[in-house]
């Protein structure tokens, strides 16, 4: 991990933080969901990198290292989309494989339909690739207290996160989100109060990587992980997409839990990089 390297690009008013690993023309470009930031992909860059790659990793904005948005109520979807592209421009890179996961893949598949000649090839983890005005979740399906529900809610999973330190929080969602159980409160319940607190880390998750999650997040905070992705628009009027296609060579990669990357990064692993040896990308 030693070898990642480490900086800040302007894009857009805001500081990116930018890791980095390898060189040479063929780029893969990591784009991680929530509660993540660019380490939830260590693995996976120096997989790529170890091919002759160079692999990116970014925090979004309102992430980890990355600057905060002035105004993060109004950020939505179209920012981060935004932020890529002009992210490519800025380190003067042509085309990347995008590799998406959790809200991370809506970029990952969004920009290969608006910008074709930018993407080499697309992967994404858990999502699959779906109109810009779908929900992933029929919302009104499931328990008034499902997880995303309460996190969509302003104020309520603010309160709910504000009563531990940082390090307790991503301890807990790690915690809740690598079974296969549906994270439901009762009516009395906060998503914290889900977690048993006895109950250990999963053992793929060292207390070394939670501390370095926790680092980040102390820094930026979860507001606006919130603001996005739980509670910002995401509408094909913001891309003038009417009838999207991808014609770039596309994998989808359904399987483990939440932090797949993280539990099975060997499979993981070979699963992106056969795919990048097979299209030549």
């Amino acid at each position: 991990m030693e070898q990642i390297q480490h900086r800040h690009v302007q894009v857009r008013g805001v500081k990116l933080h930018v890791a980095e690993i390898g060189s040479g023309p063929k780029v893969v470009l990591f784009l991680h969901g929530f509660p993540e930031i660019w380490y939830t992909w260590r693995h996976q860059m120096v997989a790529v990198a170890n091919k002759g790659h160079r692999a990116i990793a970014i925090d979004f904005r309102g992430y980890g290292l990355s600057e905060q948005p002035a105004e993060p109520e109004k950020a939505t979807f179209k920012d981060l989309i935004d932020d890529v592209v002009a992210l490519l421009d800025s380190l003067s890179i042509d085309k990347a494989v995008l590799v998406g996961k959790d809200f991370g893949a809506f970029p990952a598949y969004v920009i290969p339909a608006l910008h074709p000649q930018r993407v080499s090839g697309m992967i994404t983890v858990g999502v699959p690739f779906m109109q810009p005005d779908a929900s992933p979740v029929q919302f009104h399906l499931l328990p008034k207290g499902f997880y995303m529900s309460r996190l969509k809610e302003p104020g309520r999973a603010e309160a709910d996160f504000g009563r531990f330190d940082v390090k307790t929080v991503i301890r807990n969602i790690y915690i809740l989100f690598s079974g296969s159980e549906l994270q439901v409160a009762a009516d009395d319940q906060e998503i914290m109060d889900l977690v048993d607190t006895a109950t250990p880390l999963p053992p793929w998750f060292s207390e070394e990587d939670l501390a370095a999650y926790a680092s980040l997040y102390e820094k930026s905070g979860l507001h606006f992980p919130l603001q996005i992705p739980y509670r910002s628009r995401r509408s094909s009027e913001d891309y003038h997409l009417t009838d999207p296609k991808i014609s770039a060579p596309s994998l989808l990669i359904m399987e483990g839990t939440h932090f797949v990357q993280e539990q099975f990064p060997e499979q993981v692993n070979q699963l992106i990089t056969s795919f990048l040896d097979k299209h030549g990308i």
